[in-house]
Protein backbone atom coordinates (compact mmCIF):
# COMPACT_ATOMS: atom_id res chain seq x y z
CA UNK A 1 0.00 0.00 0.00
CA UNK A 2 1.27 3.17 -0.55
CA UNK A 3 1.36 6.58 1.54
CA UNK A 4 -1.43 8.66 0.95
CA UNK A 5 -3.87 10.92 2.43
CA UNK A 6 -7.59 11.56 2.67
CA UNK A 7 -10.05 14.31 3.85
CA UNK A 8 -13.39 13.30 4.95
CA UNK A 9 -17.07 15.06 5.50
CA UNK A 10 -19.50 13.34 8.30
CA UNK A 11 -22.86 14.05 9.93
CA UNK A 12 -24.46 16.06 7.38
CA UNK A 13 -21.12 18.26 7.49
CA UNK A 14 -20.79 18.93 11.21
CA UNK A 15 -17.97 16.69 11.50
CA UNK A 16 -14.46 16.40 9.02
CA UNK A 17 -11.28 14.44 9.21
CA UNK A 18 -8.35 13.55 8.08
CA UNK A 19 -6.61 10.30 8.02
CA UNK A 20 -2.61 9.69 6.83
CA UNK A 21 -0.65 6.26 5.87
CA UNK A 22 2.83 7.44 6.21
CA UNK A 23 5.33 4.29 6.70
CA UNK A 24 7.50 4.83 3.69
CA UNK A 25 7.90 8.71 4.10
CA UNK A 26 8.68 7.96 7.61
CA UNK A 27 11.28 5.11 6.59
CA UNK A 28 12.42 7.46 3.88
CA UNK A 29 13.16 10.43 6.48
CA UNK A 30 14.95 7.77 8.87
CA UNK A 31 17.14 6.59 6.17
CA UNK A 32 18.07 10.04 4.88
CA UNK A 33 19.06 10.86 8.70
CA UNK A 34 19.88 8.11 10.13
CA UNK A 35 17.63 8.62 12.77
CA UNK A 36 17.15 6.09 15.76
CA UNK A 37 13.87 4.87 17.01
CA UNK A 38 13.12 7.77 19.62
CA UNK A 39 13.72 10.67 16.83
CA UNK A 40 11.85 8.51 14.24
CA UNK A 41 8.56 8.62 15.92
CA UNK A 42 8.91 12.44 16.67
CA UNK A 43 9.50 13.11 13.44
CA UNK A 44 7.94 11.09 11.92
CA UNK A 45 4.64 11.57 13.95
CA UNK A 46 5.35 15.77 13.36
CA UNK A 47 5.74 15.10 9.51
CA UNK A 48 2.41 13.02 9.29
CA UNK A 49 0.24 15.71 11.37
CA UNK A 50 1.61 18.54 8.59
CA UNK A 51 0.65 16.17 5.82
CA UNK A 52 -2.79 16.08 7.10
CA UNK A 53 -2.99 19.66 8.28
CA UNK A 54 -1.28 20.83 4.79
CA UNK A 55 -4.06 18.57 2.77
CA UNK A 56 -6.36 21.44 4.06
CA UNK A 57 -5.12 24.44 2.08
CA UNK A 58 -6.44 25.10 -1.26
CA UNK A 59 -3.67 26.88 -3.20
CA UNK A 60 -1.11 25.25 -5.20
CA UNK A 61 1.90 27.14 -3.48
CA UNK A 62 0.18 27.03 0.11
CA UNK A 63 2.95 26.06 2.52
CA UNK A 64 2.71 24.94 6.14
CA UNK A 65 4.97 24.41 8.77
CA UNK A 66 5.12 22.92 12.26
CA UNK A 67 8.02 23.54 14.67
CA UNK A 68 8.31 22.35 18.20
CA UNK A 69 10.52 23.04 20.57
CA UNK A 70 10.95 21.45 23.59
CA UNK A 71 13.39 21.35 26.14
CA UNK A 72 14.08 17.33 25.86
CA UNK A 73 17.48 16.43 24.10
CA UNK A 74 15.93 16.09 20.58
CA UNK A 75 16.07 19.90 20.36
CA UNK A 76 13.47 21.51 17.89
CA UNK A 77 11.71 19.42 15.29
CA UNK A 78 11.19 21.23 11.71
CA UNK A 79 8.45 20.33 9.31
CA UNK A 80 7.19 22.10 5.79
CA UNK A 81 4.18 20.24 4.07
CA UNK A 82 2.46 21.42 0.68
CA UNK A 83 -0.87 21.56 -0.26
CA UNK A 84 0.25 18.88 -2.47
CA UNK A 85 1.28 16.08 -0.74
CA UNK A 86 4.91 17.02 0.09
CA UNK A 87 6.82 17.14 2.86
CA UNK A 88 9.99 17.77 4.22
CA UNK A 89 11.25 17.99 8.17
CA UNK A 90 14.13 17.61 10.29
CA UNK A 91 15.57 16.88 14.42
CA UNK A 92 18.44 19.33 15.45
CA UNK A 93 19.93 17.03 16.91
CA UNK A 94 19.31 13.37 15.00
CA UNK A 95 21.22 10.95 17.24
CA UNK A 96 18.87 10.92 20.18
CA UNK A 97 17.88 7.72 21.12
CA UNK A 98 16.49 6.95 24.88
CA UNK A 99 15.32 3.80 26.67
CA UNK A 100 11.98 2.85 26.42
CA UNK A 101 9.14 4.36 28.91
CA UNK A 102 7.57 2.64 31.72
CA UNK A 103 4.90 1.50 29.54
CA UNK A 104 7.72 -0.38 27.15
CA UNK A 105 7.01 2.31 24.22
CA UNK A 106 9.53 5.11 22.57
CA UNK A 107 9.32 7.49 24.87
CA UNK A 108 8.95 10.50 22.38
CA UNK A 109 7.49 12.68 25.44
CA UNK A 110 11.00 12.86 27.36
CA UNK A 111 13.06 13.21 23.80
CA UNK A 112 10.87 16.34 22.90
CA UNK A 113 10.30 17.51 26.70
CA UNK A 114 6.95 18.58 27.95
CA UNK A 115 8.14 22.65 28.56
CA UNK A 116 8.16 24.60 25.42
CA UNK A 117 5.98 25.86 22.34
CA UNK A 118 4.47 24.69 18.96
CA UNK A 119 4.77 27.04 16.31
CA UNK A 120 2.11 26.60 13.13
CA UNK A 121 3.34 28.58 9.86
CA UNK A 122 0.93 28.75 6.85
CA UNK A 123 2.23 30.88 3.86
CA UNK A 124 -1.27 31.30 1.98
CA UNK A 125 0.44 33.89 -0.29
CA UNK A 126 -0.87 36.69 1.59
CA UNK A 127 0.99 39.75 2.65
CA UNK A 128 1.98 38.01 5.65
CA UNK A 129 2.03 34.11 6.86
CA UNK A 130 -0.63 32.96 9.66
CA UNK A 131 1.08 32.21 12.57
CA UNK A 132 -0.13 30.33 15.40
CA UNK A 133 1.44 29.07 18.75
CA UNK A 134 1.01 27.30 21.98
CA UNK A 135 2.52 25.59 25.04
CA UNK A 136 3.35 22.34 24.75
CA UNK A 137 1.39 20.31 27.08
CA UNK A 138 3.07 16.61 27.12
CA UNK A 139 5.88 16.37 24.36
CA UNK A 140 3.97 13.69 22.69
CA UNK A 141 3.08 15.31 19.64
CA UNK A 142 -0.70 14.33 18.90
CA UNK A 143 -1.54 15.62 22.18
CA UNK A 144 0.23 18.79 21.32
CA UNK A 145 -1.06 19.24 18.14
CA UNK A 146 -4.69 18.58 19.81
CA UNK A 147 -4.04 20.95 21.79
CA UNK A 148 -2.68 23.83 19.49
CA UNK A 149 -5.73 23.31 17.44
CA UNK A 150 -8.07 23.60 20.33
CA UNK A 151 -6.37 27.01 22.11
CA UNK A 152 -4.69 28.83 18.94
CA UNK A 153 -7.44 27.58 16.40
CA UNK A 154 -10.18 27.24 18.62
CA UNK A 155 -10.83 24.04 16.55
CA UNK A 156 -11.24 21.01 19.35
CA UNK A 157 -10.07 18.01 17.45
CA UNK A 158 -8.78 14.13 17.96
CA UNK A 159 -5.61 13.64 16.80
CA UNK A 160 -3.81 10.11 16.54
CA UNK A 161 -0.48 10.20 15.48
CA UNK A 162 1.81 6.93 15.68
CA UNK A 163 5.26 5.02 14.62
CA UNK A 164 5.65 1.38 14.87
CA UNK A 165 9.15 -0.05 14.91
CA UNK A 166 10.33 -2.96 14.32
CA UNK A 167 13.16 -5.15 16.42
CA UNK A 168 15.73 -4.25 13.77
CA UNK A 169 14.85 -0.65 14.17
CA UNK A 170 13.36 -0.07 10.40
CA UNK A 171 9.94 1.58 9.90
CA UNK A 172 7.05 -1.00 10.47
CA UNK A 173 4.13 1.53 9.67
CA UNK A 174 3.26 5.08 10.64
CA UNK A 175 0.05 7.06 10.23
CA UNK A 176 -2.63 8.96 11.74
CA UNK A 177 -5.73 11.15 12.15
CA UNK A 178 -7.74 14.64 12.74
CA UNK A 179 -11.10 14.29 13.51
CA UNK A 180 -13.08 17.81 14.04
CA UNK A 181 -16.47 18.95 15.16
CA UNK A 182 -17.33 21.79 13.30
CA UNK A 183 -19.67 24.82 14.79
CA UNK A 184 -23.30 23.28 15.19
CA UNK A 185 -22.03 19.93 15.90
CA UNK A 186 -24.89 17.95 17.89
CA UNK A 187 -23.38 17.05 21.13
CA UNK A 188 -24.65 13.65 21.10
CA UNK A 189 -22.87 12.90 17.76
CA UNK A 190 -19.19 14.93 19.49
CA UNK A 191 -19.96 12.51 22.24
CA UNK A 192 -20.30 9.30 20.24
CA UNK A 193 -17.49 10.26 18.73
CA UNK A 194 -15.36 10.87 21.53
CA UNK A 195 -15.82 7.75 22.93
CA UNK A 196 -14.85 5.73 19.82
CA UNK A 197 -11.95 7.60 19.36
CA UNK A 198 -11.13 6.69 23.19
CA UNK A 199 -11.71 3.01 22.52
CA UNK A 200 -9.67 2.55 19.22
CA UNK A 201 -6.85 0.68 19.09
CA UNK A 202 -3.53 2.04 18.04
CA UNK A 203 -3.05 3.71 14.98
CA UNK A 204 0.25 2.66 14.00
CA UNK A 205 -1.39 -1.08 14.56
CA UNK A 206 -4.27 0.12 12.49
CA UNK A 207 -2.10 0.32 9.54
CA UNK A 208 -0.01 -2.62 9.97
CA UNK A 209 -2.73 -4.58 10.28
CA UNK A 210 -3.45 -3.19 6.82
CA UNK A 211 -6.02 -1.09 7.05
CA UNK A 212 -6.47 2.09 4.83
CA UNK A 213 -7.08 5.83 5.98
CA UNK A 214 -10.61 4.77 4.93
CA UNK A 215 -11.05 2.10 6.76
CA UNK A 216 -9.68 3.82 9.99
CA UNK A 217 -12.04 6.49 9.62
CA UNK A 218 -14.92 4.66 8.57
CA UNK A 219 -14.05 2.53 11.57
CA UNK A 220 -15.22 6.16 14.19
CA UNK A 221 -17.57 7.79 11.55
CA UNK A 222 -18.78 5.14 9.20
CA UNK A 223 -22.54 5.50 10.63
CA UNK A 224 -22.79 8.92 10.42
CA UNK A 225 -22.64 9.15 6.45
CA UNK A 226 -18.63 9.43 5.99
CA UNK A 227 -17.90 10.98 2.70
CA UNK A 228 -14.41 11.44 1.23
CA UNK A 229 -14.26 14.17 -0.40
CA UNK A 230 -10.09 14.16 -1.53
CA UNK A 231 -7.17 11.26 -1.68
CA UNK A 232 -4.10 12.73 -1.68
CA UNK A 233 -0.45 11.14 -2.70
CA UNK A 234 2.12 11.60 0.24
CA UNK A 235 5.94 11.86 0.22
CA UNK A 236 9.76 13.07 0.63
CA UNK A 237 10.14 16.21 -1.17
CA UNK A 238 12.82 18.56 -0.48
CA UNK A 239 12.98 21.57 -3.17
CA UNK A 240 16.63 22.66 -1.97
CA UNK A 241 18.91 23.03 -4.92
CA UNK A 242 22.18 24.97 -5.88
CA UNK A 243 20.66 28.68 -6.79
CA UNK A 244 18.68 28.85 -3.24
CA UNK A 245 21.87 27.85 -1.30
CA UNK A 246 24.06 30.60 -3.64
CA UNK A 247 21.30 33.01 -2.00
CA UNK A 248 22.36 31.90 1.33
CA UNK A 249 25.53 32.20 1.21
CA UNK A 250 25.56 35.71 -0.33
CA UNK A 251 23.37 36.82 2.28
CA UNK A 252 26.11 35.91 5.15
CA UNK A 253 28.08 38.85 6.89
CA UNK A 254 30.87 39.95 3.91
CA UNK A 255 33.99 39.40 6.40
CA UNK A 256 32.59 35.87 6.76
CA UNK A 257 32.56 35.17 3.41
CA UNK A 258 35.87 36.28 2.88
CA UNK A 259 37.10 34.25 5.38
CA UNK A 260 36.22 31.15 3.98
CA UNK A 261 37.20 32.28 0.48
CA UNK A 262 40.91 33.13 1.90
CA UNK A 263 41.29 30.32 5.05
CA UNK A 264 38.99 27.38 3.91
CA UNK A 265 39.20 27.79 0.05
CA UNK A 266 35.67 26.34 -0.73
CA UNK A 267 32.25 26.16 0.93
CA UNK A 268 30.36 22.86 2.18
CA UNK A 269 26.62 23.57 2.44
CA UNK A 270 24.62 20.50 4.00
CA UNK A 271 20.47 20.93 3.82
CA UNK A 272 19.56 20.51 6.70
CA UNK A 273 15.97 18.45 5.44
CA UNK A 274 17.58 16.06 2.88
CA UNK A 275 21.25 16.17 3.93
CA UNK A 276 22.04 16.44 0.11
CA UNK A 277 25.90 18.41 0.50
CA UNK A 278 26.72 21.05 -2.31
CA UNK A 279 29.87 22.13 -2.79
CA UNK A 280 30.62 26.31 -3.78
CA UNK A 281 34.80 25.95 -4.86
CA UNK A 282 36.92 29.11 -4.21
CA UNK A 283 36.43 30.40 -7.57
CA UNK A 284 32.55 30.39 -7.58
CA UNK A 285 32.78 31.69 -3.64
CA UNK A 286 34.84 34.88 -5.53
CA UNK A 287 32.01 35.34 -8.22
CA UNK A 288 29.03 35.10 -5.14
CA UNK A 289 31.33 37.98 -3.12
CA UNK A 290 31.22 40.25 -6.27
CA UNK A 291 27.49 39.84 -6.88
CA UNK A 292 26.85 40.57 -3.15
CA UNK A 293 29.64 44.05 -3.83
CA UNK A 294 27.53 44.67 -6.51
CA UNK A 295 24.17 44.48 -5.28
CA UNK A 296 24.92 46.21 -2.04
CA UNK A 297 25.84 49.21 -4.47
CA UNK A 298 23.34 49.39 -6.77
CA UNK A 299 20.41 47.82 -4.36
CA UNK A 300 17.72 49.08 -6.88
Amino acid sequence: MKDYVIRVTAADGFIRGFAARTTDLVQEVQRLHGLPPVASAALGRTMTAAVMLGADMKGAKDTLSIIIKGDGPLGSIVVVATSDGNVKGYVANPKVDLPLNVNNKLDVAAAVGRNGRITVIKDLGLKEPYIGQADLISGEIAEDVAYYLTVSEQQPSAVALGVLVNPDCTIKAAGGFIIQALPGAPEDVIAAIEKKVSITSSISRQFDEGKTPEEVLEGILGEYGMKVNAVMDVQFKCDCNRERLKRILMGMDEKELIDIIENDKRAEVICHYCNNKYIFEQEELKELLEQKRKSAENPY
